[in-house]
């Protein structure tokens, strides 16, 4: 079936994400302008590594003068852990944080103005730009067992002295009782929301159901996964997830 003949009217749209919790989310702006059905479930779930599995890795926190985070999990995960291995941070432990976001949510664990904090703009790229001026640390990695290549293959393509540790998953949610329930929409983030989908229902049959993927990567695990890719995002006219959605939905809808 060919793209266009998949057009048709959209009334019920899931995203696999957590319900926003800001009243002005555009989502609910989007449900109201169009009079359509929008829920909201996390398709992925971040559980903690325990103990014995961090230990198996045999990494000493106390070995290193810097800490790399690219987000707030990896923030919670790897100061919870010191807590259970009852190992005090020192306070001279450099902190090199991916975005200004991050480096303030530090503050939930850290007296920020003590501490020596470095900042990307956003991306990886940006924190690399960071990290070159610091070759002399050595760098402890706290990551998911799914993470982005960006980081390591630099610190490891340059020589610097850095170890990854593992301290939270990323599986599936459980979404058995969506089973019998049918949207027309839904909306994928990762690829990590696929795999669940599948995780949760081998058989998946898309039928009617339209996919809408942001990011290429997630994009490409659509494709991957013999579903047809319906609603891409972000386009030119649409960077957001619910600007290309109401770019979709005025078409389909006949608006």
């Amino acid at each position: 079936m060919e793209l266009k003949e998949r057009v048709k009217p959209v009334r019920s749209i899931l995203v696999s994400q957590p319900k926003p919790k800001d009243d002005k989310s555009p989502y609910y702006k989007l449900a109201e302008k169009f009079g359509i059905k929008i829920d909201f479930r996390p398709f992925i779930q971040v559980d903690p590594v325990d103990v014995k599995e961090f230990r198996k890795q045999k990494v000493n926190f106390l070995d290193y003068t810097a800490v790399i985070f690219t987000s707030r999990n990896a923030v919670d995960h790897y100061f919870s852990m010191c807590k259970e291995v009852k190992v005090e941070v020192p306070a001279d432990m450099k902190y090199f944080c991916i975005s200004e976001q991050t480096a303030n949510y530090l503050q939930k664990y850290i007296t920020i103005r003590k501490r020596k904090i470095f900042t990307g703009q956003r991306t990886p790229a940006d924190l690399i730009e960071v990290l070159k001026k610091h070759p002399s640390e050595k760098y402890l990695f706290p990551c998911s067992n799914i993470r982005k290549d960006d980081i390591p293959t630099f610190l490891e393509a340059n020589n610097f002295t850095f170890s990854e540790v593992v301290l939270y998953k990323t599986v599936a949610s459980d979404l058995s009782d969506l089973a019998d329930i049918k949207y027309d929409v839904i909306a994928f983030f990762s690829p990590s929301g696929i795999n669940s989908l599948f995780v949760n229902f081998p058989d998946f049959e898309q039928n009617n159901t339209r996919i809408a993927a942001f990011g290429p990567t997630t994009a490409k695990a659509v494709k991957e996964a013999g579903l047809i890719l319906d609603i891409e995002a972000p386009l030119p006219n649409a960077p957001s997830m619910t600007g290309a959605l109401e770019v979709y939905i005025k078409k389909a809808n006949n608006l």
